[in-house]
């Protein structure tokens, strides 16, 4: 009995150190989602010359400038409105730079109403969303629909910088502002409870081989 029983105990023992580190990833994860977001609600800064991702990721800006006219629509929907569209707007600083700003969300009959050039502060915080994976569909030019937020596409498309401030002000002609969240996956206690489970299972089978090697040797 003393193999089965070193095997057993040595398998519990691996899903339970299993367990523990993802229980010491859920803590590392759950701070780095309470400093993102304390970070979203800091006072915004001038946006800085040298912009850097993941360092500047969330980081409040504010610029004043205008909005150039030309802007491409990203297919969304909210729960209990239906689908809609984010508003992304091509965006000239005065200081010359131009940017994107995800103006946020209107209505799916509102995409193609007049939205003309116009001066605007913007306020918000800079982003490099992750919507666009290989599963994605490519976007469609000729309505322009896009089915995610492709910083770089974007860029090309709109002729900017790949710099996209998300706003979290009213930017004027009825686009509700959606902000940004920390979109940091944290499935660990899920994996956690998971390992721990096994342990427990295996730790009930090896008794029960156990029991039965007594039976047969009585």
């Amino acid at each position: 009995m003393i193999l089965p029983l070193f095997f057993g105990l040595l398998g519990a023992l691996t899903l339970v150190s299993l367990g523990n580190w993802q229980m010491n990833r859920l803590h590392w994860k759950t701070a780095i989602i309470a400093e993102a977001t304390a970070r979203m609600t800091e006072p915004p800064a001038p946006l800085a010359q040298d912009i850097a991702f993941p360092r500047d990721r969330y980081l409040p800006v504010a610029v004043t400038g205008r909005f150039l006219g030309p802007e491409l629509h990203v297919l969304t929907s909210i729960q209990n409105e239906g689908p809609g569209f984010l508003v992304i707007a091509s965006y000239e600083t005065d200081t010359g730079r131009k940017i994107m700003v995800d103006r946020g969300f209107i209505p799916e009959d509102q995409k193609d109403a007049a939205r003309p050039p116009h001066a605007q502060a913007v306020s918000g915080n800079l982003s490099q969303p992750d919507d666009v994976n290989s599963a994605t569909p490519a976007p469609d030019l000729a309505r322009n629909i896009w089915f995610g937020r492709d910083v770089t596409a974007m860029a090309t498309a709109l002729g900017t910088e790949p710099v996209l401030i998300v706003a979290r002000e009213d930017t004027g002609d009825g686009i509700r502002p959606r902000g940004v969240t920390a979109t940091f996956r944290n499935d660990h206690l899920g994996y956690a409870i998971t390992w721990y489970s096994l342990a427990l299972a295996w730790l009930g089978m090896t008794g029960a081989y156990l029991w039965r090697i007594r039976r047969r040797n009585a």
